[in-house]
């Protein structure tokens, strides 16, 4: 397999996008760009991370932070639990490294949050030691290349593919190496439609040769999805009422309209007896309906109108002026968006 990473590499050096988390050896901003990039594409990436780079532009800007302002940053990204580790991490490389960002794969991987992909990029990125990347691009990649069925979602996938990975690192040049696979899995090696005219590695991948690379990677387990329906409940003011939303699950610590939570489709008739049951106020009229697809969780968002503010200590009130300084859900956001003029603007500055 010694073909392989100059292959890759050369094909990296003629063909890969500039990006400028790749102009930087700072073990910081490589970081915070590996779990920005893990939850969204390139290029609406970018613009998280120079939110964040400008905002918290050292390891201990980003430590000292409130935490609602790191979610307020990464608000549409979805994954809140990855933000709120970020912060967490960052607290952890002050207290725990003197605030300088662990140099080794074992002191990075020991960061909240932080797994054996992220810790192998910023390990070969930003100190070139000779890790070998395993994400998703990497994985398509190699199972493609080796024409391997093994599912990449189990134990012994992820032990098969890093034994791949390993044997085909560039020791020398780990940083370009892994670079390289991920950016072919991206532009060449794609999912559904992969480039195989155009792929370096072409005369020597074994599903081309003896298979087909649109049925690789295998994945073995299919994510349970839950269905919710959520009755938000609205008083059209130039005050906002809202809640914040505590516990785990989704959108810990953001804000949201009260609302009441079912597990399965109701009558409005229904609905409204609950909704004055808990919160003693009465539904007017159905303002919009929206669904909200996450990974495990769809959601049926109603948007109602109500006869009054609700009598809820624990909401607060705010107004258009203001109300970006709290973190939203997307969802939220966007009916905010679409529907400011209920609450006497025409639109969310």
């Amino acid at each position: 397999m010694s073909h392989f990473a100059p292959l890759i590499q050369a094909w990296y050096r003629q063909n890969h996008r500039k990006l400028p988390w790749r102009e930087t050896k700072s073990a910081y901003k490589i970081w915070l760009s590996e779990v920005i990039m893990q939850q969204t594409r390139v290029d609406q990436g970018k613009s998280y991370y120079y939110k964040f780079v400008e905002n918290f532009p050292t390891v201990q800007d980003l430590a000292n932070a409130d935490e609602q302002e790191v979610l307020r940053l990464w608000q549409g990204l979805g994954y809140y639990s990855r933000a709120r580790n970020l912060h967490t991490a960052a607290k952890q490389v002050v207290n725990e490294f003197n605030g300088v960002f662990p140099d080794n794969y074992k002191g990075i991987k020991s960061l909240k949050g932080v797994g054996d992909y992220t810790a192998s990029a910023i390990a070969s990125f930003a100190y070139d030691l000779p890790h070998a990347v395993l994400d998703g691009n990497a994985f398509r990649v190699l199972s493609r290349f080796f024409n391997d069925a093994t599912p990449i979602d189990t134990g012994q996938g992820t032990k098969v593919f890093k034994a791949y990975a390993e044997e085909v690192l560039n020791r020398e040049n780990p940083a370009e190496f892994n670079q390289a696979i991920m950016e072919m899995g991206a532009m060449v090696c794609k999912p559904k439609n992969p480039d195989c005219e155009n792929c370096p590695l072409s005369d020597s991948c074994l599903s081309l040769r003896e298979g087909d690379p649109k049925l690789l990677p295998v994945k073995s387990k299919k994510v349970k999805v839950t269905t919710k329906y959520f009755h938000y409940l609205i008083y059209p003011s130039k005050e906002i009422q809202l809640i914040k939303r505590e516990g785990k699950g989704i959108w810990q610590n953001m804000y949201e309209f009260p609302k009441l939570e079912l597990e399965e489709r109701k009558l409005k008739s229904e609905v409204n007896k609950m909704v004055e049951d808990k919160f003693d106020v009465k539904l007017l009229k159905k303002i919009s309906e929206e669904k909200h697809i996450l990974t495990h969780q769809h959601i049926n968002a109603t948007f109602w109108e109500v006869n009054e503010m609700l009598h809820d200590e624990k909401t607060v009130k705010v107004d258009l002026e203001t109300i970006n300084d709290l973190p939203l859900p997307r969802l939220i956001e966007r009916f905010l968006e679409n529907n400011a003029m209920l609450f006497g603007s025409d639109g969310v500055k």
